[in-house]
């Protein structure tokens, strides 16, 4: 994965040069994104994402939505100034309504709420559709999103930690029917993240520590049960042992 999140960043450096600035939340949700896709980005404010994801030659085609029509306004400013129009379409639309006559293959939400996330992926029968990939990348709850996910469902198939002023959680998930259970661990810090062992995993995994250790100790002042706690530190400071 990290591999791929620099050959993104040199295509965006190579496509846009000082034109944009591009997060490395973004690039890194946009290394999940498949060649030839045809792409639905939620939530698209700008439209930077698949301006670069088209102009990049990874994206086919686009469907820029935002629900507020401000954001459209800058989307379509951006789109026409960068010569995408004749592969972005921009809509206001409330989540994924209106996308099926697009017809997506990769569908990106980014910098929301884990829980508003899978709201949305909930409310549409394209996030089931065969082969359709989400690219997710929430801002908060991501244990509540991949439990969600994993238990209506939808499997994670690839995921990436990256840091800006903090480290942010990138999942791939696409539809299978299947419901595994996954660890308290694996919710917190993901499967495929706690499978590589990257260093940034180290540093959330002591995030959470920190956070499970107040959270037990609040409990055990008043007295209330915190067996949920003790497990998940005793597996959270195992995984730290490691990084000693």
């Amino acid at each position: 994965m990290l591999s791929a999140f620099f050959e993104i960043k040199m295509r965006f450096d190579a496509v846009f040069k000082d034109k944009f600035e591009l997060d490395g939340r973004l690039l890194c949700a946009a290394g999940f994104v498949r060649r030839g896709a045809r792409v639905c980005d939620i939530g698209t404010d700008h439209a930077y994402l698949p301006i670069f994801l088209c102009k990049a030659g990874i994206a086919v085609s686009a469907l820029a939505c935002d629900v507020n029509e401000g954001p459209c306004d800058r989307a379509r400013k951006n789109v026409a100034a960068n010569g995408c129009g004749g592969m972005i379409d921009v809509r206001q639309a409330d989540g994924l309504a209106g996308a099926e006559s697009f017809d997506p293959t990769d569908i990106v939400i980014c910098g929301m709420g884990g829980e508003l996330i899978f709201r949305i992926v909930r409310g549409s029968p394209l996030t089931k559709k065969s082969g359709v990939r989400l690219i997710l990348q929430p801002m908060t709850k991501a244990a509540a999103l991949r439990c969600a996910l994993v238990s209506h469902g939808f499997e994670i198939v690839d995921e990436a930690l990256v840091r800006e002023d903090r480290i942010y959680q990138v999942i791939a998930a696409e539809y299978t029917g299947r419901t595994p259970s996954l660890s308290e661990a694996e919710l917190l810090l993901g499967p495929v993240n706690l499978a590589r062992r990257s260093p940034l995993l180290y540093e959330l995994a002591k995030k959470h520590l920190d956070t499970e250790k107040a959270i037990r100790l609040n409990k055990k002042l008043h007295g209330v049960d915190h067996s949920r706690e003790d497990g998940i530190v005793s597996v959270l400071e195992k995984i730290m042992e490691e990084k000693r």
